[in-house]
């Protein structure tokens, strides 16, 4: 047999992580449905004239293709080609195109979903995935509230999940480009590919980049650092702007859209969002409010979730699509929680209870113990020998099932035990029921109790 060994960047989890991963699965998909939000599942290729729209993902994408496919000349072809897709944006793209006279638009989708990317596996980055998203897509109108909508949904999801606390940093489009353009510059994508590498090399080197690449001043590239310098946790961030000396009616438009974001999340999910005047990253492709989201004490970490409005999803001779989405990296979060032990689940298995087996001749009684319990949505599994009893609990107790069921004779009463405690009672499967917090894996946070997350803000 060959030498097994792991695959960098292609994570599988132990029972126990997987219950993790699930609960934040579970959670983005309740939270969802709560607002309106319909799920979606997306196939997992796409022509790779599709997948390479954008051109700077080439390198990443893993083409799909047969071992022994014929030389028909597919795999020259773009458009017979097939990759698998390395985000849900290409393809909830097509999806809309595809079914748009049959879905009902504002069209809220949620996706919850593997993607793949052929990038170098580090902490926090992957080559399989999973992916989920929220979007609102229009057709050919989307309100300007749909911005902090999505935002507000979002901040909801990450508050209900064991994160230490996060905070939402918030930009807008034509508040930079107002910005910018105002003070005279004039390559707006050249400024703003400068500005996203503010984290990596800093202000000094920054500035530098600006007058090389961007043909900036050495005063408007003070004046854009300053610009970038700015974080508020409310709108004090207009003042700040204008009192650089900028103005014109794109700048107010954009302080006007940012502040609505800002009033409205913040009302509904206090301390969740910061205006960011140095987020820069996708703001050529985004064209209103644009949103990266920080986990307090994982900076190091990056953005887990980022997205924001952008009015050309798809189109088509008819029609314009505009959307605004976030996505969040679910596994690159779960990794984290996992390996700095931020998070683990109350035990590796769902079942909350183990039914016990007194001889094989009396299995079928067991058997149907365990089927009662689980008619009431109780967990329940049946011992898979007939040991002595002691043994019977021993294996419960190494897998952390909390309950153990022991039949009664002819004319005698059930007993279940608490197997943590001793403590052991008559019962009956049609009857008892154990508490809420036994009924299911828990999911324990070293950092804060679920109930208690923090959402603090910075600024």
């Amino acid at each position: 047999m060959a030498k097994i060994s792991a695959l960098s960047g292609f994570p599988e989890w132990l029972p126990a992580e997987r219950i993790v991963e699930q609960h934040v699965i579970d959670t983005f998909r309740r939270v969802a449905e709560l607002h309106g939000f319909s799920g979606l599942e997306t196939r997992a290729v796409e022509p790779m004239s599709q997948l390479l729209r954008k051109g700077e993902i080439d390198k990443e994408v893993y083409v799909l293709r047969r071992l022994h496919a014929e030389d028909d000349g597919a795999d020259a072809d773009p458009d017979r080609q097939l990759g698998l897709h390395f985000d849900l944006t290409v393809p909830l793209a097509r999806y809309v195109l595809e079914h748009q006279n049959n879905l009902a638009f504002p069209f809220r989708r949620f996706q919850i979903q593997k993607v793949w990317r052929g990038e170098r596996p580090q902490d926090g980055r992957f080559r399989e995935f999973y992916q989920a998203d929220l979007d609102v897509i229009g057709q050919d109108v989307l309100p300007d509230h749909i911005e902090a909508e999505v935002a507000i949904v979002m901040a909801e999801i990450l508050a209900q999940l064991p994160l230490p606390g996060f905070t939402i940093h918030a930009n807008n489009r034509r508040l930079s480009e107002g910005f910018f353009t105002s003070i005279g510059l004039t390559d707006i994508p050249a400024v703003l590919r400068s500005l996203d590498k503010l984290a990596k090399i800093g202000p000094e080197k920054v500035a530098e980049l600006l007058v090389a690449d961007a043909g900036a001043t050495d005063e408007q590239a003070r004046a854009c650092l300053a610009f970038a310098g700015i974080r508020t946790a409310d709108d004090s961030f207009a003042q700040q702007v204008r009192a650089l000396g900028a103005s014109g009616e794109m700048l107010e438009q954009g302080i006007a859209e940012l502040a609505a974001v800002l009033r409205r999340v913040n009302a509904a999910v206090p301390g969740a969002c910061v205006a960011d005047l140095s987020i820069a990253r996708g703001l050529d492709y985004y064209t209103g409010t644009v949103f990266e989201t920080f986990v307090h004490g994982h900076e190091s970490l990056g953005s887990i979730c980022s997205g924001g409005r952008y009015d050309r999803l798809a189109a088509d001779n008819r029609h314009t699509y505009p959307g605004v989405g976030l996505s969040i990296g679910l596994t690159r979060v779960v990794s984290r929680l996992l390996s700095t032990g931020s998070v683990r689940a109350s035990r590796p298995v769902p079942t909350c209870v183990l039914v016990s087996v007194a001889d094989e001749e009396h299995r079928a009684a067991s058997e149907a113990v365990a089927s009662r319990l689980r008619a009431r949505g109780i967990p329940t599994e049946i011992a898979a020998s007939a040991a002595r009893f002691g043994k019977q609990i021993k294996a419960a107790d190494k897998r952390s099932i909390p309950f153990v069921w022991f039949p009664g004779a002819e004319g005698e009463e059930d007993q279940v035990r608490d197997i943590r405690t001793g403590e052991q009672v008559a019962a009956d499967a049609d009857t008892w029921t154990p508490a809420a917090e036994d009924l299911r894996p828990q999911i324990l946070s070293e950092s804060a109790a679920l109930s208690e997350n923090r959402v603090a803000s910075e600024g």
